[in-house]
């Protein structure tokens, strides 16, 4: 067993803390306050070590609390719920009798049933069986309740009512996991996907489908990491999934039983691919089906998302919030999380009210933000690195804190990535507002890369799940509009506006994945240009049709032109395998408001970039930092990406010894209007 809490005191210090320091000079005038958050965590560390047995104990309350189930099939049945004046159980096994089963109250606040075995062996409660906590207030008004530690729910047919089921399968139909964890990739690269709209039709998908179906896409795609969204049960099934129903530890059975995501983590991981969760510890639903009082009411209110947010000062929301960590780390086997809404979680105006990051660093060590939640994802960081050493955590969050992704032992919070969130505002702005002669390469380029903190990185996207929900056009429909729909097919001629937006779309996600980050995220569909936005089935609301499922017969059929940019993505991915810019750093050259045009070196390449709408340039020159001959190794403007090749894939450029844009060499190049090259050395000339 691991002790946690030795291992923070011996390994955090001074020396630790002066390393943060080094990194970033102006963060040493807030010394004093990162170490008074970082004393705050050491101080919950010994308090659970004094009064809870330690780390490791405290975090698997999952496995003691709500049902469990022991080898002679008895039901032990613990709730923490210090509000209530008594609990009982009903369910179909009792005919929904009120009083038959009722708990003892064994502690302050804790309540606890034991239901035996029948006389034959067998549970009392059969699988598949319904059944509620009821709980009675203080004022003797007796109410349902789902159990906030429930592993399966269900909703009622017919109706929008989530109830609890009992989850008992035999030991031949419970899913045992056979592969090895694949280690945490250098050159992440993650397709995100809401399991609900992730097949053609227009229904609720499934875990099986995504196994079968899906999996294998995203693998010949060439990503090493896929992100689920909405396996956590919801109350408010829309499709950013932004609140939960009062379990957090129920996987949606929407999609299958919690066996079939079991076996699809396990086929992901026989594929060599990560898995990570997107957590949603930031609010729960304030409906009937919400948490109990313990877990924070009273800390307050999401006015935006009309929920409620935890009170992360209770030792008994940590328990439920980190021991949750743990039950989708262990039970099965996820990778790491995406953790949802940082933003909201570090302020005490959860973020509404705070200027997003503009050099002024008073802003992130004021009163302004929460102190209780921060160091709870200190707490969450250090628990998931320390147990889980190949997992990878990735925060949301978008007015870009200092030491977000510094370790939790030089007084960071600890995450491994952030979002580059205002990199998919920015292409947004562009595409949709701006004409392309307006387009400004310093304002692009400074985008893709201020984002970036020294030594804290970041994954950059062109557009996720934020960008393409609730009749937020695509950027590919954005560039494309009704054409997409009736031109996009070879049966027809190019027109100028398919073929501006297919080589615009090329471009974007280029430059966005060799400049933008340290890792790349691609949401469902983006990879081909996918034309429409996405929502998924709600079957008591008014349906939009045809936005609930996910088009890949566009992708399949030869004859339409999204195979391009499917082949492209590809290929993309696949050159990042061989070369690794992803986890190298960039040396911007160029960036010329004039031509257009943008040059920069990563991982030994050499990337131009000629964003003019019209103006092509033969033997533009442009400095390198190696003398040799090079190749082009990646052209946008390939036929086989739907170009015009008007640069062959054979053609070789010798470097010229005077030096260019403070780089020691230089080239010529011929670079179309609208088009991107990378080079890649073939020899080096050795001196």
């Amino acid at each position: 067993m691991i002790n946690i809490q030795k291992n923070i005191q011996t390994q955090a210090g001074i020396p630790e803390i002066m390393r943060l320091f080094e990194s970033d000079p102006y963060l040493k005038p807030y010394e004093q306050e990162i170490r008074r958050r970082f004393g705050c965590m050491q101080s919950f560390l010994e308090t659970i070590e004094r009064q809870e047995g330690g780390l490791e104990r405290f975090t698997r309350a999952y496995v003691n609390f709500g049902l469990q189930i022991d080898a002679n099939n008895n039901i032990t049945i613990i709730e923490w719920a210090p509000s209530a004046k008594s609990v009982y159980l009903r369910g179909e096994f009792n005919q929904w009798r009120h009083d038959e089963y009722r708990f003892e109250q064994v502690e302050s606040g804790k309540w606890k049933l034991t239901i035996p075995a029948l006389k034959d062996g067998s549970c009392a409660i059969k699988h598949g069986s319904i059944f509620k906590l009821v709980v009675e207030t203080t004022t003797g008004e007796r109410v349902d309740r789902l159990c906030p530690w429930a592993k399966y729910i269900v909703q009622s047919s017919g109706s929008n009512v989530y109830e609890m089921s009992f989850y008992n399968p035999s030991e031949s139909e419970k899913y045992r996991m056979k592969y090895e964890k694949p280690l945490k990739p250098t050159n992440l690269k993650i397709y995100e996907i809401n399991l609900g709209i992730q097949s053609p039709e227009t229904r609720f998908s499934t875990y099986a489908y995504f196994r079968d179906v899906i999996l294998p896409k995203i693998k010949k795609q060439g990503y090493n990491a896929v992100q689920l969204m909405g396996v956590m049960e919801h109350a408010t099934y829309t499709t950013l999934n932004h609140q939960s129903t009062s379990s957090f530890y129920a996987a949606s059975s929407k999609y299958g039983t919690p066996e079939e995501l079991k076996s699809l983590v396990d086929e992901a991981h026989r594929l060599g691919l990560q898995v990570y969760l997107d957590l949603l510890h930031n609010n729960f639903v304030s409906s009937i089906h919400g948490l109990f009082t313990q877990h924070s009411i009273e800390k307050g209110f999401h006015a935006s998302w009309e929920s409620r947010v935890f009170n992360f000062s209770q030792i008994e929301t940590l328990r439920y919030l980190l021991s949750n960590i743990r039950f989708w780390m262990d039970e099965f086997k996820f990778d790491g999380f995406k953790f949802n809404g940082v933003t909201s979680m570090l302020y005490h105006a959860h973020g509404l009210s705070v200027p997003s990051f503009g050099g002024n660093y008073e802003q992130f060590f004021s009163k302004s933000v929460d102190t209780d939640n921060l160091v709870y994802l200190m707490l969450a960081n250090y628990l998931v690195h320390r147990l889980y050493p190949t997992s990878v955590t990735i925060a949301e969050e978008l007015m870009g804190m200092p030491t977000l992704c510094r370790p939790v032992q030089e007084g960071g919070l600890g995450f491994d990535y952030r979002l580059a969130m205002n990199i998919p505002e920015k292409w947004e702005q562009l595409v949709k507002l701006t004409r392309d002669e307006d387009w400004s390469m310093t304002s692009i380029v400074s985008t893709l890369l201020n984002q970036r903190r020294i030594g804290e990185p970041c994954i950059s996207y062109t557009e996720s799940h934020n960008q393409l929900v609730n009749g937020t056009k695509p950027i590919a429909f954005s560039l494309m509009g009704q054409e997409i729909y009736t031109n996009m097919t070879e049966m027809s001629p190019l027109t100028p506006k398919v073929e501006r937006g297919i080589a615009l779309y090329k471009m974007i996600h280029l430059i966005t994945n060799a400049l933008g980050g340290e890792g790349w995220l691609n949401f469902m569909g983006n990879e081909f240009g996918s034309p429409e936005w996405l929502d998924i089935p709600r079957e008591l609301q008014q349906r939009v049709m045809g936005t609930d499922r996910q088009l890949w017969n566009l992708v399949e059929d030869a004859t339409l032109r999204f195979k391009y940019l499917n082949k492209f993505d590809q290929d993309m991915n696949k050159l990042e395998d061989e070369f690794k810019w992803l986890s190298s750093l960039p040396v911007v050259t160029r960036q010329s408001e004039v031509d257009k045009v943008v040059v920069f070196e990563r991982a030994g390449l050499i990337w131009v970039f000629n964003f003019h709408p019209t103006k092509s340039f033969t033997n533009y020159t442009i400095g390198c930092d190696k003398q040799g001959k090079y190749k082009v190794i990646l052209s946008t403007d390939d036929k086989l990406y739907g170009g015009r090749q008007r640069v062959e894939p054979t053609t070789e450029i010798m470097t010229q010894p005077e030096s260019f844009d403070n780089r020691r060499f230089s080239l010529k190049v011929s670079i179309p209007s609208r088009s991107a090259l990378v080079l890649g050395l073939d020899f080096i000339v050795k001196f």
